[in-house]
């Protein structure tokens, strides 16, 4: 039987005919329920300009994150599809990769599929600057290191999981911004979710608006409270103790959708 599919796509200031061009590969190459654009802070003309695309466009004023974004469109379809992915709205992997990812879905009862430009079966067909690659990298050999998942690839922009593998997850996310996929998958490893990692075709996008400095920051933040949280939901009573006394942050799906990026 096959499943029904919906895609989010978080995005701030995107190129909007690069949008509109996805939007229209993923139609034509994954057939899904709907395509939902979560559109952060956008001006007049970009609201204008994404009328005609054929997807769902919910906009808020705010620049929410991706994490929060992604969220809330993934709130937003839960009810309505066995199967929730997201892209990065750049189209860095190109539609027939996100399908490849998608596929792995309920194959051997996978219930995450995780988009790799690292695997070394992975088609990268432009490559980064030498700092996002070296920083990149590290980053994903520390998160080997530290949440104990074999993965080359913490952060490709391109993730599905079954809807059942979403309400298990959902009320312990808590990072609204491009950390949020290194706590996905800590959390998923935390439920015992069967996660599988698949090559992809990949491209950088040059006028992405992640710098990587400042992302390296909060993704380096984000993996030690990502292991302390993984630790906690495995039951360890240190992690436990410490979560006690951790008040003032709520989790992803408890704050308003239009909430801005919490630090």
């Amino acid at each position: 039987m096959s499943q029904s599919l919906g895609v989010v796509l978080p995005a701030y200031d995107p190129a909007v005919d690069t949008l509109a061009a996805y939007v229209d590969a993923l139609h034509d190459a994954l057939a899904p329920e709907v395509v939902r654009i979560e559109l952060d802070a956008p001006d007049e003309a970009t609201r204008t300009a994404l009328e005609s695309v054929d997807a769902t466009v919910h906009a808020v004023d705010a620049r929410r994150g991706k994490g929060a974004a992604i969220t809330a469109g993934f709130e937003a379809l839960v009810d309505d599809v066995d199967v929730l992915a997201f892209a990065d709205a750049d189209g860095a992997t190109p539609a027939h990769s996100i399908a490849d990812v998608v596929d792995a879905v309920g194959d051997d009862g996978v219930t995450l599929a995780v988009g790799s430009r690292r695997h070394p079966d992975a088609d990268v067909r432009s490559h980064q600057t030498f700092a996002r690659r070296y920083l990149g990298d590290g980053f994903a050999f520390l998160a080997r290191s530290l949440l104990g998942i074999d993965l080359y690839d913490f952060q490709c922009g391109a993730k599905a999981i079954t809807t059942d593998g979403w309400r298990d997850v959902r009320a312990h996310l808590y990072e609204p911004g491009f950390a949020w996929d290194v706590e996905l998958l800590a959390v998923a490893a935390a439920h015992s979710l069967p996660i599988r990692e698949v090559p992809v075709t990949w491209e950088d996008q040059p006028e992405s608006t992640v710098s990587p400095v400042s992302t390296a920051y909060e993704l380096g933040r984000c993996l030690l409270r990502s292991r302390h949280r993984m630790k906690e939901l495995g039951g360890s009573s240190v992690h436990e103790a410490i979560a006690d006394r951790r008040t003032g942050r709520s989790a992803l799906v408890d704050r308003r959708h239009g909430d801005v990026e919490e630090q």
